[in-house]
């Protein structure tokens, strides 16, 4: 898969250094996963859930952080659009990523 873009994950473990572990794992792993739909990435990801639009959330970090993606399946093409603390995501509007 292909990740765009890993500035979001840097940007974000500046801030929250704990993540930074979890992140960097989901990234390595993501990168050589190919994925072609999401039952394929749940089998590996049990913590991943769509929310609709193409767009997916992970639990990073035992919940305690979210990762939202857009991914096309069909390109193998991961758009990284949010990464935050649960508190965070509780008011991200999915509708405007």
């Amino acid at each position: 898969m292909v990740v765009i873009s890993y500035k979001v994950i840097r940007d974000f473990v500046a801030e929250h250094p704990d993540a930074d572990e979890s992140l960097n794992n989901w990234y390595r792993f993501t990168e050589e996963s190919d994925w072609s739909n999401f039952n394929e990435m749940r089998n590996m990801y049990g913590s991943v859930d769509s929310v609709g639009n193409n767009l997916y959330v992970f639990n990073i970090r035992g919940g305690n952080y979210r990762l939202i993606e857009r991914i096309i399946f069909r390109v193998r093409t991961i758009f990284i659009r949010f990464v935050g603390t649960h508190k965070q995501y509780d008011k991200v509007d999915l509708s405007t990523l």
